[in-house]
């Protein structure tokens, strides 16, 4: 496996020096911005599969997902000062403090599009909190409603993602076996969806470049099998399953099959992109069909956090956000503190406010 490293002005030149040095097979596997200006991307291409090049990979995964550590941020700061305000300490307040306004934080949380149901809710909440700070607020209401529980990959045996069309199930697949590689783990990506247009062709891109097998099962008894030998061999399987719909039934019954499967747990994925009513639905169904966590994807697409929002409070853990659709983008955690932060301190939907009010 072939890896190199481009330097250009814009993702546009990039990719065109990519495809003409690497041809149209290579594959990216991360991207940042370069400290002098301009892009730096990972390209990996497959050429001869051997050990050596799995580890290349894998190192190159993990320099992408495990940056050196940063100074304390704005979070820690945030989450600093909660504690000292909890323990009776005076403190100075926070450089990017917003004071709490319950009219202000209803006309934010409409403003990323929240369920309708979920925004008094949330202000109501904020406000009892006693916090003067719009943000420590919100998170205080958003703690009492969402949870963050990341996935054990070291130690899970079979994930199942779960989700409707779009998502981004295959990309999640991949992320995860991403950081399986990196604790040691070897891992099976196991194709659900072996008629989708594409579905097990981009799976054997990415299994291929994560050193990953891919095993596709046609039918709930073949599934079974796979994971059963998977789990006698301690190897993580990750199955990525044909999108559907939860809240119509005759899908929630073809799904109930996959569901039953000893030794798997379900996992849903919804695209942080959609609309948040139809995500708050689609997650209250995956939650009744036995979902205990899940994975919003595409955060680096979605000006308006409602859907974030919506998946993180309709019963089942928020285990990871997706902000890249790169591999070594990889999967994060965003806690009721962090979600309050995008909520109250980012600009996006900024130019719908006149017509939120």
């Amino acid at each position: 496996m072939q890896l190199r490293t481009f330097l250009a002005k814009d993702m546009r030149e990039a990719l065109a020096n990519v495809r003409n040095e690497m041809g149209p097979e290579a594959v990216i596997v991360a991207s940042e911005r370069a400290k002098g200006g301009g892009i730096m991307v990972r390209v990996a291409l497959d050429t001869e599969e051997t050990e050596a090049g799995v580890e290349t990979v894998a190192r190159e995964l993990a320099a992408a997902l495990n940056p050196r550590p940063a100074p304390p941020g704005f979070e820690t700061n945030y989450r600093d000062g909660l504690i000292r305000r909890l323990r009776g300490e005076r403190s100075a307040a926070a450089p990017n403090a917003v004071g709490f306004n319950r009219a202000e934080l209803l006309m934010l949380l409409r403003v990323h599009r929240a369920p309708d149901g979920l925004v008094p809710m949330l202000a109501e909440a904020a406000e009892r909190s006693g916090l003067s700070d719009m943000t420590l607020a919100l998170a205080s209401a958003l703690d009492k409603r969402m949870r963050t529980n990341p996935l054990d990959i070291e130690n899970a045996k079979a994930l199942l993602l779960a989700g409707p069309p779009g998502a981004g199930k295959t990309a999640v697949a991949a992320k995860i076996a991403a950081h399986a590689r990196l604790t040691g783990r070897e891992i099976e990506l196991i194709a659900g969806d072996v008629v989708g247009a594409g579905a097990v062709a981009r799976l054997e891109t990415f299994a291929k470049h994560v050193g990953a097998r891919i095993v596709l099962a046609e039918t709930a008894d073949m599934l079974a099998k796979a994971i059963n030998e998977s789990t006698a061999k301690n190897i993580l399987s990750v199955i990525d399953t044909a999108g559907f719909d939860p809240r119509n039934a005759k899908s929630r019954t073809a799904y109930a099959a996959l569901a039953r499967i000893e030794g798997v747990e379900a996992i849903g994925v919804v695209a942080a992109a959609n609309d948040a009513e139809e995500i708050s639905e689609v997650s209250a169904a995956l939650v009744t069909l036995g979902v205990k966590r899940m994975i919003v994807t595409g955060l680096d697409l979605a000006r308006r956090a409602g859907a974030v929002l919506a998946a993180a409070t309709q019963g089942a853990d928020l285990a990871h956000v997706t902000r890249s659709p790169f591999v070594a983008g990889g999967l994060e955690t965003l806690t009721p503190l962090s979600l309050a932060r995008i909520l109250i301190e980012t600009n996006a939907g900024s130019a719908d406010r006149g017509s939120a009010q």
